[in-house]
């Protein structure tokens, strides 16, 4: 309300959406304002090469010293775990009550079985032939653009998510990273992606509605599309089981939730069993590429070792 200018709301309203939660609700505004002072002071840095990059890279930090990086397996149940001193489950509520099952204390079993999940997104990777002929040519030097008009605007398309409903104008985000790094291109075609706000465990196809908001912006846009692939709730949901119903931020940033998630405690990040703790995004300060979360709960590890525990069998 305090905005001089029509555009300084929008500019805020799109940051405030990456809260994936109604505008009109408290601490919304704070996730606004994270997004905006972070790039403003640091801008937003791009991983050269692709995420993937970060991810390589973390992989060698524990390979190096000795660490075991198993892939291709699907835990289900506790006994299927070895034993160990602690174990950091990088999973979603739901999926740690089933994993833990009834070694969980009764009061946190009932807070994951209560925890909300947020509403979920609809994401389209492009080819593109010479880059997106944006209508605002300052939009062709950002790697991140936010794509939903007016403040009213993308206020109502969050709304009408939160309640359940795909608005006909959806809130996307657009990346388009290989403008600062150029080795994701091949010479004049270029990757881009664009990811829509829709309601959780959604089963509509969005690919006509991300693709009609970004022509909105970006006449001409359509005829450079060289190819997509378009991936619903359900393919995200399957290509990483923490992104319940399509929700990639690990949970729900309601009034509650934004700050004490995935329970209220002390720990948050334990889940009542002695060494054993949960570290994904549906833990404090929620989703986000800092990993503060597994940092954090490697904390909670540390002192339980440091105080002599150990051996959770």
């Amino acid at each position: 309300r305090w905005w001089r200018t029509d555009k300084a709301r929008a500019l805020f309203g799109g940051a405030a959406a990456h809260a994936y939660y109604r505008l009109d609700r408290p601490a919304t505004s704070a996730v606004g304002m994270m997004i905006v002072a972070a790039g403003h002071r640091y801008g937003w840095p791009v991983a050269e090469g692709g995420s993937q990059s970060i991810t390589g890279a973390l992989a060698a930090l524990l390979t190096d010293r000795g660490g075991k990086i198993t892939t291709g397996v699907h835990v289900r149940d506790w006994n299927e775990l070895p034993p160990t001193d602690v174990v950091l489950l990088d999973v979603a509520p739901s999926a740690a009550l089933g994993i833990l099952g009834a070694r969980l204390p009764d009061r946190v079993a009932r807070a994951y079985r209560r925890f909300k999940h947020a509403p979920a997104a609809f994401k389209v990777d492009f080819a593109i032939q010479g880059g997106v002929p944006w209508a605002d040519p300052e939009c062709g030097r950002a790697g991140t653009v936010h794509l939903g008009g007016s403040f009213a605007e993308i206020a109502a398309a969050e709304r009408a998510v939160a309640a359940g409903r795909m608005p006909e104008r959806p809130f996307v985000l657009l990346g388009q990273q290989y403008l600062a790094d150029r080795s994701r291109s091949n010479g004049d075609l270029h990757p881009l992606y664009a990811y829509a706000h829709v309601p959780h465990g959604y089963t509509g196809d969005a690919t006509e509605a991300i693709t009609a908001q970004i022509e909105r912006f970006a006449p001409g846009f359509r005829d450079r599309i060289v190819a997509t692939v378009s991936s619903g709730p359900a393919r995200l949901a399957a290509s990483n089981p923490n992104y319940v119903g399509g929700d990639i931020i690990g949970g729900a940033n309601t009034e509650t939730q934004v700050v004490l998630r995935p329970r209220i405690a002390l720990d948050p990040y334990s889940t009542g069993i002695p060494g054993t703790y949960l570290c994904s995004a549906s833990t404090p300060p929620g989703a986000g590429a800092h990993g503060m979360c597994g940092y954090n709960a490697a904390q909670s590890a540390l002192r339980y070792l440091r105080k002599g525990g150990g051996d959770v069998q």
